[in-house]
């Protein structure tokens, strides 16, 4: 159900709508370290689809799809000093306007903070109970074409929960059978209970000192003026070519997915400083339900992360091996969730806050990718509708982040890097793009969208 809040006159907004589920369950999540880890973080993507969607059919499907997965109508609060997600049914906020792009002018600009295409989730904020967990902005497009931009509040979940939701949500709309999901009431005995006795031994997070904190606070506050959005598509060809070269110089398998991340971090540190003789990192988040044991529909952040070296000098090849073997070794050598607890309970819980992630080091240009792929967020049909396009929505642009997602209507990856300023301009120089397609062929055919996007790399 929806509750009509007005017409706004902001320019191209015709309502705002509150969605509920029409009930309450009352029920009480207690939030892990993990989620308090990222419970200042909002999550922001976009859809596209290439027709226009029944508005009221897709707000009846989300009152639906929010009463078997009541976490996103939800709000937080502090109790004891403990986060918690009330399933209260307060409601999600649907924006509807009107956009004056097309659809793929509105692509051009989806990275963009004030794209105006997602309605951010205010998440520090939204920590005092008043706020909403998730948002929805849904904008005709001048050439028929719709823009559905989701966002959501870190603490609720990852992006398998936010996927799991949106697939539920297609379901609701489409008639068709939802995926299961796992609400959990104690996320942190939940996990407890999985994690093995050892792990690497390496927390997944740091207490930065006071002189490294104020620099990583400037970090963020500039960020915006500092630092650039650069979106490269990788079509399917191209892909198999590179993944075939990596494998049978490191003469073993390898993903397309190891192939890729190499080869950026290489490209993009060659074109940063060739001469670059410093040691980086790279921090790969990784959903740890599968290595666990954990229910596919667990919903969470149910992450770890791998933490790799990158020496100077070293081929991409090499690193591409080293993702391999940390992924098949994983629970041995990069999980690290009994060790964050160790770590937090040593340096006491009350400095949670003071602690930041392993890959959120500009200054070492710690490197970080984010894998979105394979998530099924192109099955998010609408009305026998399929996205064309889906992305990531910046607002915080912190520099030496990426992530990658399936390309335009599922094919191929596309993707996303904030960089700082200058080197976000050279990803787009023909020395760029030269570094960046090497694998690419002249008979190669780019999928039309990719073609129309004038920033695209």
């Amino acid at each position: 159900m929806s509750e009509a809040d007005g017409t706004l006159s902001a320019a191209g907004v015709r309502a705002v709508r509150t969605v509920r589920a029409g009930t309450a369950s009352g029920q009480v999540v207690r939030c892990d370290l993990s989620d308090v880890m990222l419970a200042d973080l909002p999550v922001s993507v976009v859809f596209f689809y290439p027709h226009a969607l029944d508005e009221e059919r897709l707000l009846d499907g989300l009152a639906r799809a929010l009463a078997r997965v009541p976490l996103f109508a939800g709000r937080l609060r502090t109790v004891e000093g403990e986060l918690q997600i009330v399933c209260d049914d307060a409601g999600v906020p649907v924006t509807l306007a009107d956009a004056t792009e097309t659809l793929a002018g509105a692509m051009g600009r989806m990275t963009l903070t004030a794209s105006g295409f997602v309605d951010h989730v205010q998440a520090a904020a939204a920590r005092t109970g008043d706020l909403p967990l998730f948002t929805v902005r849904l904008s005709r497009l001048t050439d028929g074409g719709t823009a559905l931009g989701c966002s959501w509040h870190h603490a609720v979940g990852d992006v398998q929960t936010f996927a799991l939701f949106m697939r539920g949500w297609s379901a609701e709309v489409e008639g068709t059978e939802a995926p299961g999901v796992h609400l959990v009431a104690d996320r942190e005995a939940f996990l407890e209970a999985a994690l093995p006795a050892s792990d690497s031994g390496r927390p997944g997070f740091r207490l930065p000192e006071p002189a490294e904190a104020a620099l990583l606070a400037q970090e963020v506050a500039s960020a915006g003026r500092a630092n650039r959005t650069v979106q490269v598509y990788f079509d399917a060809p191209e892909l198999d070519r590179m993944r075939e070269h990596f494998s049978a110089v490191a003469g073993r398998w390898l993903s397309s997915n190891d192939a890729l991340c190499a080869h950026v971090l290489g490209a993009i540190r060659q074109l940063d400083d060739p001469a670059d003789a410093e040691e980086r990192e790279l921090t790969v988040p990784v959903n740890v339900r599968g290595f666990l044991g954990l229910p596919a529909g667990a919903l969470g952040n149910l992450l770890g992360e791998i933490q790799l070296p990158c020496p100077p000098g070293q081929g991409p090849e090499h690193l591409a091996v080293r993702l391999r073997e940390a992924i098949e070794t994983f629970p041995q050598s990069q999980l690290s969730l009994r060790s964050s607890r160790a770590f937090l309970a040593r340096v006491g819980r009350d400095r949670l806050r003071e602690c930041v992630p392993l890959g959120f080091n500009p200054a070492r240009k710690t490197f970080t990718f984010s894998n979105w792929s394979r998530f099924g967020v192109y099955d998010v049909a609408f009305e026998g509708h399929r996205p064309v396009a889906f992305s990531p929505a910046n607002i915080v642009q912190l520099p030496w982040v990426s992530w990658l997602v399936e390309g335009f209507d599922g094919r191929g990856r596309l993707f996303t890097v904030v960089l700082p300023a200058r080197l976000a301009g050279r990803l787009r120089t023909p020395a760029g793009q030269a570094a960046l397609h090497p694998f690419r062929e002249p008979q190669d055919v780019l999928p039309a969208l990719a073609g129309e996007l004038r920033k695209l790399a």
